[in-house]
């Protein structure tokens, strides 16, 4: 299997394809993550200190909007990279390290929150703000918000696990 591997990454066009894959996989999972702690950490706070409730509510219907379009993107571009590389390098999961399972799984689990959002909550609070209900709208904005810092954390812990998994049998 060792020397399988040794030759393939003497390969040129092998390795074109999987620095394009490495690339896609990281440049999406960044977008994401980064997203989410942005949304979180930063934009949060300030946004619940200065402005109204329907005011703040409008605000993040339009950022979601706009977020969610390239985390559909990286919903797509995340496991098919990954196991594009899994494939070419591994043969599959299968044979994979730990640290890749460990990515593919809370990958999935990321993923599955992510469609809970996109489906439910944020349906919720864009039919809420359209009605003029914006308790109801606050609701689903905390739901949200609880369901983003999961995934954030998820999101942090597979990039750990991406890098220390370098350096790990």
């Amino acid at each position: 299997m060792r020397r399988m591997m040794q030759a393939r990454l003497c390969d040129t066009s092998f390795m074109s394809a999987m620095y394009l894959a490495l690339a896609l996989h990281m440049l999406a999972a960044i977008l994401w993550v980064g997203g989410m702690f942005f949304a979180y950490v930063c934009l949060r706070p300030v946004a619940a200190s200065l402005l109204e409730p329907s005011l703040r509510l409008r605000l993040w219907i339009g950022a979601f909007r706009r977020f969610f379009l390239f985390v559909w993107l990286a919903v797509m571009l995340l496991p098919a990279s990954g196991w594009y590389m899994a494939g070419r390098l591994y043969g599959g999961l299968t044979f994979a390290p730990v640290a890749v399972w460990l990515m593919a799984g809370v990958g999935m689990i990321m993923i599955l929150l992510y469609l809970h959002v996109f489906f439910a909550p944020y349906r919720r609070l864009r039919r809420s703000v359209a009605g003029g209900d914006f308790k109801e709208g606050a609701r689903q904005l905390a739901r949200i918000r609880r369901i983003i810092g999961i995934n954030t954390t998820l999101g942090l812990l597979a990039t750990l696990a991406a890098v220390a998994g370098r350096f790990v049998n």
